[in-house]
């Protein structure tokens, strides 16, 4: 066989393999638009819609329905329960170890919505809230202290937003390890205060989430035996 030929039909041929490899690697992105009640898609590495909404559910619902829980004293005018209680939420602090990302403003308004639809409550707006921090200099995580508590209610009242309950929310986590694979324990927490008497309520959701490595990475993340 003339050796030009030989080398030619090789090269064609390594070529030809370069383009059937490089089309079988190349991946196409596709999307859909999830329907009403359709169930969330669920995170492969990491916490998203079908853990945060969950949690948001619970502990907003359960902190709520308790702090609403009053009893009207015989013969006295329950009109005065009517008028919808005002929470000022100042905030969501991540302690978890996984980043939260752009679903930390998602569980703000979350938990924001949720206190509109108790009807019960009713949320002061977040501009204000964030211009009575700017004014008294104080992170949201100082305002459970007395002093502090009482100097942004006044600069809150000076504003005309007055409020009944000062609301904070706290992400955290927990790993529980099995070689490759690992369990993570999601909570969420409601801390809320009655600025008026100072009576503090706390409320907690939890979510565990199992993540899984597949056979094959773990077969190459094992030390070869010698």
């Amino acid at each position: 066989m003339d050796r030009r030929h030989f080398l030619g039909k090789g090269v064609l041929g390594l070529l030809g393999l370069g383009l059937l490899a490089n089309l079988g690697c190349r991946s196409h992105q596709t999307a859909q638009v999830m329907k009403p009640g359709q169930p969330d898609m669920v995170g492969s590495h990491a916490a998203g819609a079908e853990t945060y909404k969950p949690l948001v559910d619970t502990a907003v619902a359960n902190l709520l329905a308790r702090q609403g829980e009053q009893v009207v004293p015989a013969g006295g005018d329950a009109s005065q329960f009517s008028a919808p209680k005002r929470v000022c939420f100042v905030g969501v602090e991540n302690k978890g170890i996984e980043e939260v990302g752009d679903f930390k403003e998602q569980i703000y308004q979350q938990i924001d919505t949720r206190i509109v639809q108790s009807q019960a409550y009713q949320p002061v707006s977040r501009r204000f809230v964030e211009a009575g921090l700017r004014e008294t200099r104080l992170r949201p995580d100082e305002l459970f202290l007395p002093p502090n508590m009482r100097k942004f209610v006044a600069a809150m009242e000076q504003m005309g937003q007055p409020f009944d309950y000062l609301m904070y929310a706290t992400l955290t986590s927990g790993t529980t390890r099995n070689n490759k694979d690992y369990q993570r324990d999601y909570l969420l927490t409601l801390e809320m205060v009655n600025v008026q008497t100072g009576h503090y309520d706390k409320e907690s959701a939890e979510l565990s989430k199992g993540y899984n490595v597949s056979m094959g990475a773990k077969l190459r993340h094992m030390t070869p035996l010698r």
